[in-house]
């Protein structure tokens, strides 16, 4: 008797595993067709446009050479489908170009660097694996060599004004010995003295003709594909408008040429926090200023009303 309702009790379970294993696989499949699966009914990717005509300070790129335009092409594809970065770009170019401007065009140096300080570091002050330091990538050997004061108390390679500064005289030396921006550009990411080893070792003096390390290689390309970007940002599609880019700072500067114990006590005098005081002024690296020469520095202090202090607790 009870192996009979053993084998009963086996055949009803068996009985229902198919009959449900039945029901599950043989259930009308839904219909699919892979254009089904669109994000909008007008979203495109293409190929970014380039210019016929594109130039890097004046000086025209050979673009009839197939592999220079795939050069230029193959930064116009990264930098317009690298949204997030091409967004902060127009957004802290409002901010820093009027800074960086007028000291090129003091110095003569072509308004399209500008777009090399740009790709150097973001325009922000950036720290490279190799050391190299703020909006213009300084070494601290070449950012002595070009009058910058670096040591533990005070980095002006955070000082956006004097690093251009700076830049500007290694750039008018480059054009010196190079006599084309093409190549003061590109040595300005490998040397003067690494391009003209490449020239000698190549026996061309073309920027186009050399071949480099893949950084320096696409270095002028994508100055100058960022460079139209910027001009043009509708055409590959950005719209930001000039409310949502980030404005200049409004400051003025107090001039000091004495020690300056404690930083923060500092600023509380002028309404606001060390941390304010050192978004102005990152070139002060520590909470105090030794300055024992009693060198003058001028201290930014934004205007009342320009920046909202939060409140301690």
């Amino acid at each position: 008797m009870k192996l009979f309702r053993f084998l009963l009790y086996t055949i009803v379970i068996v009985l229902a595993s198919v009959a449900i294993s039945y029901a599950i696989f043989n259930q009308p499949k839904p219909s699919y067709n892979a254009t089904d699966k669109v994000f909008h009914k007008d979203y495109r990717i293409v190929a970014p446009p380039v210019p016929e005509d594109a130039n890097f300070a004046g000086e025209l790129m050979p673009l009839d050479n197939f592999e220079v335009f795939e050069r230029l092409e193959r930064e116009f594809i990264v930098n317009t489908y690298w949204h997030s970065n091409s967004i902060l770009f127009l957004k802290r170019a409002a901010r820093w170009f009027p800074v960086i401007e007028p000291i090129l065009d003091k110095n003569g140096i072509p308004d399209d660097f500008k777009y090399v300080c740009m790709i150097e570091s973001n325009l922000t002050n950036a720290i490279s694996p190799a050391n190299a330091v703020g909006f213009w990538q300084f070494l601290k050997s070449t950012g002595k060599r070009y009058g910058l004061e670096i040591n533990s108390n005070v980095d002006e390679r955070y000082h956006v004004e004097k690093a251009t500064e700076a830049a500007c005289k290694y750039l008018l030396d480059a054009y010196e010995e190079f006599g084309n921006w093409t190549l003061a550009a590109a040595s300005y990411n490998m040397g003067i003295e690494g391009v003209k080893k490449q020239i000698r070792r190549q026996k061309t003096n073309n920027y186009y003709n050399l071949v480099l390390s893949n950084e320096t290689s696409r270095y002028i390309p994508r100055t100058v594909a960022t460079k139209y970007m910027m001009e043009n940002p509708e055409k590959f599609g950005f719209y930001i408008s000039e409310m949502e880019k980030y404005q200049p700072y409004s400051y003025f500067n107090v001039p000091v040429d004495m020690p300056v114990k404690d930083l923060a006590d500092f600023a509380h005098k002028y309404g606001i926090n060390y941390k304010i005081l050192k978004m102005l002024n990152p070139w002060l690296r520590d909470n105090y200023l030794k300055n024992r020469s009693r060198k003058e520095y001028l201290i930014k202090i934004p205007v009342v009303g320009s920046i909202k202090v939060i409140e301690d607790l």
